[in-house]
């Protein structure tokens, strides 16, 4: 589980404490001892950070998933062909879901209410051209191979 987080990470179950490799010569380890370890996602770290306290319970940032697009507003227009096929709307849907996005970040990227975003993902999804899996709290959608194929 810590690695996939970061590499850097490890649990040392034999002392109980969290192993972090902060820079090739410095490492660190944690020790939890009933206190639990806090995880918290950022979007200002490339690899995993601790602060050491020993007085403090460990807590760990890292660099939060989905980083790459967390600063797009815009959706760039997709081909006029697929929004004459799809409707302008649902064809920008389906050009932003190259990657996995949920209903909420698509509205926003698109300037569009949840509600619209979720018809149209209902649509695409009925049709073939998206899938969805829940990651935690939210249901993530991604295009289809045969959306793949009608987007290019």
């Amino acid at each position: 589980m810590f690695a996939d987080i970061d590499p850097a990470l490890s649990w040392q179950s034999g002392s109980g404490a969290l192993g972090l490799d902060a820079f090739p010569a410095e490492h660190h380890d944690l020790a939890v001892e009933g206190r639990g370890v806090t995880f918290t996602p950022s979007l200002f770290c490339d690899h995993a950070v601790t602060v050491v306290d020993l007085e403090l319970p460990p807590r760990i940032w890292y660099p939060a998933r989905g980083l790459a697009t967390v600063w797009h507003t815009g959706a760039s227009a997709p081909p006029a062909a697929l929004a004459d096929l799809l409707g302008r709307t649902r064809a920008r849907v389906l050009a932003l879901l190259a990657e996995p996005a949920s209903t909420t970040g698509l509205a926003r990227r698109l300037g569009v209410s949840t509600g619209t975003v979720s018809q149209h993902l209902g649509v695409l999804h009925r049709a073939g051209l998206v899938t969805r899996a829940r990651h935690g709290h939210q249901v993530l959608y991604l295009r289809s191979p045969l959306g793949d194929q009608l987007s290019a």
